[in-house]
């Protein structure tokens, strides 16, 4: 009797632990639903129409490449597809249970099946069929036989593959088949399980995985820009846009066995001031105040999101040395600038002296009352580059996924001498104007601004005043065309249900047009990798859509350069250089042959071979063309820099250097530059 009490008792409290937590889980969603209807620019009711959105949205997160989910179980979800509204209206989330239970499930059998595999012998005869196909996958597993006989023959792919990357002889490989295969097969399998054990135990468990999905997918309907952030997520974001953080000055990487190891010491940094730490020591666990996290069989994410959480700001490092020594290591965050969001100019000669400025992101300091973040910074070095008496600058927003407005805002006021720079649009439809109210500019020669598909937000903010102003050309790719603005936001006043970062307005340039889903279009267009790979806002689900606004104020621009025959001039130099054929030839060929390609071929080793060689062979002809045909040009330090240049970061400074000398956008931008200059003197 006291043992049926006891399991009564248990089951009890389980049943209350769920209660309690599905009661968080609805007050999350309700926060949530309430934050976007009132702050997001265009908030999308609870109906029926995000029902089936957010469900197909939520499937898609939890099961994104079909490898988990049979057909019975959409059967089980389906009741779903419209009454996620309901669900959530009448404070109902038992719902989520479901798809923690049922995707945990999978993921199990999934482990278990792989793990008997061990001792099959496997056929790699061509019997069976890869298919490789350019869009995601639209169905999942009818039953148990086609989820085996998909993880069998992942396996058996990612065995031949393994076997092709590390030796390039077909005829060694086949000679020597039985012995590689027996060798590297177990270590196949152990990855696999592995990964599937990341997936099982990450940050927070199942159940917060699945319901965290749930609540991005809701956020992701309003607009691809809108997330919902737990402790990590948000503390990540705001490092990869200020130039200060907390950190323990420690990057993780995993080494050839699956460890979590120290990869790299940041000089300064808490874990140098430390002195116990070493590059390569294995990272055996985490433990904070709360929660201790084991490394075996964690992803670097979850590792990364664990020391990035502002909660866990002493951690103690159970380390393992070279020696086989372990140490326990308390540590401490302590505040460290964050090198990727920094700028340096450099000089690179043509004949005359320019100047070359990298903008990593449109990075803040948080904590300084005079922001001095990037535009403050850029100030700095427009200083140095006007006493270098260069004849023009190239302001390099490649890969630049933006920032804060607010520099942005200021770092256009730096070349231009004052007047409107952009609207900003409200979803209650009041506009704003920003402006730049200073007389004078601090760079007065000709700038040419390189923008790829990645360049986005802040960073269109910026080269679309530019153009607007005629104040540069800009030189390159199409850019990502997200003209909208965030805020993070707390869910409720004491922050213990998270965060959501919502699209709050649009903005538009000074004409009043938007390049919402367009994107910035360079006035001289250059070949790249990336066309045609279809990575811009407009492919993506529920982008905001494109449209225009009277503007308030006129605009005073400076006087428009020919580009008719910078244009011109520039269309006969890449038409004439190697590398940039070689660059367009690469491009088609990868959307012909792998990014839109619909492929079948049997699953022996002779055809995983010719498909590696092939892709392989495709790259290193790329990179043989840019080596041989790529001149380099002269580049260094400005004289500033040069005598702050400390010793550990000495052969980071040769790298770079090398990188921009045999960069060939650089080097067009460098002669449009050239160009442009001479019409200037004309």
């Amino acid at each position: 009797m006291l043992k049926k009490l006891t399991i009564i008792a248990f089951s009890f409290f389980i049943s209350l632990s769920y209660a309690q937590e599905d009661a968080v889980f609805c007050e999350q969603i309700n926060a949530l639903n309430q934050r976007v209807q009132e702050f997001h620019f265009r908030p999308k009711p609870l109906n029926d129409s995000l029902s089936k959105a957010v469900f197909k949205l939520f499937l898609e997160r939890l099961d994104e490449n079909k490898q988990f989910f049979q057909h019975s179980d959409l059967v089980l979800f389906q009741s779903d597809e419209f009454q996620l509204d309901n669900a959530i209206a009448s404070n109902d989330c038992r719902f989520i249970e479901k798809y923690s239970a049922t995707l945990q499930q999978r993921i199990e059998a999934s482990k278990a099946y792989i793990a008997t595999l061990k001792n099959e012998t496997f056929d790699y005869s061509g019997t069976d069929t890869l298919y490789f196909k350019s869009e995601p996958n639209s169905q999942y597993f009818k039953d148990d036989f086609s989820f085996k006989k998909y993880w069998n023959k992942r396996i058996r792919y990612f065995i031949l593959d393994h076997l092709v990357e590390q030796d390039s002889t077909l005829s060694y490989l086949e000679d020597n088949f039985k012995t590689l295969e027996a060798d590297v097969k177990p270590k196949i399998i152990q990855n696999q399980l592995c990964l599937l054990d990341e997936l099982l135990h990450k940050n927070g468990g199942m159940a917060v995985f699945v319901k965290e999905s749930f609540l991005n997918a809701f956020a992701n309907y309003q607009d691809p820009n809108s997330f919902f952030y737990n402790d990590s997520d948000k503390s990540q974001f705001e490092d990869s846009v200020s130039n200060h953080q907390l950190t323990f000055g420690i990057d993780t990487a995993k080494n050839k066995n699956g460890d979590i190891v120290i990869a790299y010491i940041a000089p300064g940094g808490a874990a140098f001031l430390n002195g116990n730490f070493e590059e390569n020591d294995v990272i055996k666990s985490l433990t904070s105040p709360t929660q201790t996290l084991e490394t075996f069989c964690v992803s670097i994410e979850d590792i990364s999101a664990f020391t990035a959480n502002e909660k866990n700001e002493t951690i103690i490092f159970k380390i393992k040395k070279q020696n086989g020594a372990i140490q326990d290591i308390p540590l401490t965050k302590t505040e460290l600038k964050v090198e990727q969001n920094s700028c340096t100019a450099f000089i690179v000669k043509q004949k005359s002296n320019f100047a070359y400025l990298n903008i990593p992101s449109f990075y803040t300091d948080f904590d300084s009352p005079d922001g001095n973040g990037l535009a403050h910074d850029v100030a700095n070095q427009l200083e140095i580059l006007n006493k270098e008496n260069v004849k023009g600058l190239i302001i390099d927003l490649r890969f630049n996924g933006g920032g804060s407005m607010k520099e942005a805002a200021e770092l256009s006021g730096l070349f231009i001498n004052k007047g409107p720079l952009a609207i900003l649009k409200y979803g209650n439809g009041d506009m704003f104007t920003i402006t730049d109210d200073f007389r004078g500019t601090l760079f007065n020669k000709p700038i040419v601004i390189l923008i790829d598909n990645f360049s986005a937000s802040a960073s269109e903010f910026f080269a679309g005043v530019m153009q607007d102003y005629n104040r540069a050309i800009i030189v390159g790719s199409p850019s990502h065309g997200k003209a909208s603005a965030q805020v993070i936001l707390p869910l409720n006043d004491t922050d213990d249900l998270g965060f959501c970062k919502l699209t709050i307005e649009k903005f538009y340039r000074v004409t009043g047009k938007s390049h919402q889903s367009i994107g910035i279009v360079p006035d001289v267009i250059l070949p790249s990798l990336y066309d045609g790979f279809k990575t811009n806002e407009f492919h993506s689900p529920f982008a905001l859509s494109n449209d225009a606004i009277i503007p308030a104020f006129r605009h005073s621009s400076y006087r428009k350069l020919p580009m008719a025959d910078i244009q011109s001039k520039s269309k006969i130099r890449v038409e004439k250089n190697e590398s940039f054929k070689a660059i367009k030839t690469i491009n088609t060929l990868m959307l012909n042959t792998y990014i839109d390609r619909d492929l079948s071929y049997a699953l022996t080793l002779n055809n995983i071979y010719e498909d590696v060689q092939n892709y392989n062979t495709l790259w290193t002809n790329l990179y043989q063309t840019l080596d041989l045909a790529t001149k380099s040009i002269t580049v260094k330090n400005t004289s500033v820099t040069k005598n702050k240049i400390s010793a550990d970061v000495l052969e980071l400074n040769e790298s770079l250097l090398e990188d921009i000398s045999t960069d060939i956008y650089i080097h067009e931008a460098l002669a449009i530059l050239s160009d442009a200059r001479k019409v200037k003197l004309r």
